[in-house]
């Protein structure tokens, strides 16, 4: 497939364009955008085709969670190198766009993140779309796995700082707690997509993060203030919002499936959108590795601290798609929705990102029909997937 020309057309598998599945259909791509989404017969006779067999192809993934992938964690290499791994590692089984994720850390760690994004985009490194600042602007009793010793409140000084990235997709975790309602909404003016998490915030005060201008909730249900009969808790107030995106860790560990399946019964307005809070392990042999200095080890698919803290998970997003499909029971369109199209709403990016439609970037996946990812397409160019085995070690 390393031949395919800037002008082709796949054809032989059914075409999920975001909404409708269109059968004995072809999508013709011409110079890295979508073209048009034909029937097959109606291909015209000078286009060159590509035959794929049987499947399903759809929009790339999207992921706005991505801590590390492929052997390598962002925290530990903030740079654009390990940016091009990491995006290597996610698009080989199907993710064509993310956000690389950096945790709670020193201040060097986080703004070299957040500089090492800036060239990687100068660059032209297909697939990064920004930056996601998970902490450390969070609350110590939901610190998670992040160091405790490195959470701090924002101040003036780094505020000044996180709103002049010169990035154009920032998304910020943040808790009520760390940080004022005046601060969320400078953060907004400046074009931070706000999200809460790490927090063990009231209803009132969550619901006051929303109305200051935070639009997410980081990993619904994990390291926050949960549901209870007298405090609704940020989950409560999630819920309650039509106008808030909540993420979710689809791996079976994270959230239970008919806490899920209950929470999207409940949830009103925005639908939910998948992340993987993938670790250096998603996509690589390996079985352990360090973070702010403590190890963090696999056992079968569950990554934890010494202490048996979950530490981010094993997944990428094809493994959530399939967890939402066949273990919550969501049917499959809307569970690739969960993966494409609803990510690239909450983050503002559909003009390019998130359904096969005409005049967006041609990133395609080719599944298999059992959801394994039989082929990869970002920017209408194939890649070679042949590296995507996920053989382990044993643990």
């Amino acid at each position: 497939m390393t031949d395919v020309p800037t002008r082709f057309a796949l054809s032989g598998a059914d075409v999920f364009d975001g909404r409708t599945r269109h059968r004995k259909h072809a999508l013709v791509v011409d110079e890295g955008r979508i073209r048009a989404i034909v029937p097959a017969r109606e291909l015209p006779a000078n286009i060159e085709v590509v035959r794929i067999d049987d499947g399903l192809i759809s929009a790339g993934f999207i992921d706005l969670q991505v801590n590390g992938g492929g052997g390598v964690l962002f925290n530990s290499q903030p740079t654009v190198e390990g940016i091009r791994d990491i995006v290597a590692a996610h698009a080989r089984m199907g993710t064509t766009a993310l956000l690389p994720t950096v945790i709670t850390d020193h201040p060097e760690v986080t703004y070299g993140a957040i500089t090492a994004a800036r060239q990687a985009i100068a660059q032209g490194i297909e697939g990064c779309l920004g930056i996601h600042i998970e902490g450390p602007f969070i609350a110590p009793a939901k610190k998670g796995a992040h160091d405790p010793a490195l959470i701090r409140d924002l101040n003036d000084g780094e505020l000044l700082r996180l709103t002049h990235t010169g990035l154009r997709n920032v998304m910020m975790t943040l808790a009520p707690e760390a940080v004022t309602n005046q601060q969320i909404e400078a953060l907004i003016k400046a074009g931070v997509t706000v999200s809460i998490g790490h927090s063990n915030a009231t209803y009132e005060e969550a619901m006051g993060a929303f109305q200051a201008g935070a639009r997410c909730v980081t990993h619904l249900f994990n390291a926050m203030s949960q549901f209870g009969s007298r405090d609704p808790g940020i989950v409560g107030a999630a819920l309650a919002s039509e106008q808030v995106w909540c993420g979710l860790i689809a791996d079976g560990h994270h959230v239970h499936p008919a806490t899920m399946s209950t929470a999207m019964q409940a949830k009103r307005g925005l639908p939910f959108f998948l992340v993987s809070d993938a670790m250096p392990t998603a996509g690589s042999i390996q079985n352990s590795f360090l973070l702010n200095g403590r190890e963090v080890t696999r056992v079968g698919d569950r990554l934890t601290l010494e202490d048996g803290t979950l530490a981010g998970s094993d997944i990428v997003l094809i493994d959530a798609v399939r967890f939402m499909a066949d273990t919550v029971g969501v049917a499959l369109e809307e569970a690739l929705r969960m993966a494409s199209l609803y990510p690239a709403m909450a983050l503002g990016v559909t003009a390019d990102y998130g359904r096969l439609v005409p005049g967006r970037r041609a990133d395609i996946v080719h599944l298999t029909e059992d959801l394994s990812v039989e082929g990869v397409w970002v920017g209408g160019k194939p890649l070679d997937i042949k590296a995507k085995s996920r053989q382990r070690m044993p643990a």
